[in-house]
């Protein structure tokens, strides 16, 4: 079937965003749309240019028998400040506070919207780096893991407590909680990630980050690496630091569970850019 261009155009948008970080070989969509690769060309040219110029990403064209071309999702400066102003917007909420000065993230966490748009700037910072797989702790961190996992086009692997019959064999470590020093244990199923994988550690909240650093000495295990760490909530109010080097969307400065007030304001993500 023969395609205008207008309707290759579309057609091939959408492929993209659906398929990020894939390699595509030209001659997909030669076959596909029935077209010349020369006119292939014309339309990534345009496409790339319009995604560059939105802020949506880039498409990044590698040549060769082997080559093609893939989308790199990317968020600009802009558009990543005017959403994590509104998250903080979100986490000022007095209504948010629980006992104990925590947050309330359910609700976050549960909008889709939201979290994808968590998973965007998250993927945005490590487009460019070598990942291969997406890890986080139970419970609250799984839908942020997914969201940056399917814009880094690499599966998720998810840390837990206690013991599950259909994760099969396991390795467990002991670690200490950075804020209550109480000695916990976290297990990962043997199979489920490879020796030597390149990982990419996200959590929904981090105080003196003693369970990333947990998650850190479980890879260690599997003779695996971090290629980053990403939070979307840390605590500013923290003596020592388990954690030197990670990325943060939004920083929580301070608590006044008495008065109810929610002092927050942008993490240190625009440092990383």
């Amino acid at each position: 079937m023969k395609f205008r261009r207008s309707g290759r155009l579309i057609d091939m948008t959408h492929y993209f965003l659906q398929n990020p970080q894939r390699l595509i070989p030209l001659t997909y969509f030669a076959d596909k749309y029935n077209s010349a690769k020369s006119s292939i060309s014309e339309d990534m040219a345009i496409i790339k240019h319009t995604f560059e110029q939105q802020g949506v990403g880039t498409l990044l064209t590698l040549p060769g028998a082997a080559g093609g071309v893939k989308f790199i999702p990317k968020a600009s400066v802009e558009e990543a400040k005017g959403f994590i102003d509104e998250l903080c917007g979100m986490m000022a909420s007095p209504e948010r506070l629980l006992p104990g000065g925590y947050l309330y993230l359910t609700d976050i966490l549960g909008n889709p919207r939201v979290v994808n748009k968590i998973g965007r700037l998250f993927a945005s910072v490590y487009a460019e780096r070598k990942i291969d797989v997406v890890m986080t702790v139970a419970t609250k961190g799984i839908p942020l893991a997914y969201a940056v996992a399917q814009f880094l086009d690499v599966p998720v692997v998810i840390v837990r407590k206690d013991s599950k019959v259909t994760e099969g064999s396991t390795v467990s470590i002991n670690y200490v909680s950075g804020s209550s020093k109480r000695i916990q244990t976290m297990l990962l199923a043997k199979r489920s990630l490879e020796t030597g994988s390149n990982v990419l550690i996200i959590d929904d909240f981090m105080k003196a980050g003693g369970t990333v650093n947990g998650m850190i000495s479980l890879l260690e295990e599997f003779q695996a690496k971090v290629a980053g760490i990403g939070v979307l909530v840390e605590s500013e109010d923290i003596e020592e630091r388990l954690v030197d080097e990670y990325i943060s969307l939004v920083k929580l400065t301070d608590v006044n569970v008495k008065e109810k007030q929610i002092n927050v304001k942008e993490g240190n993500y625009f440092a990383h850019l």
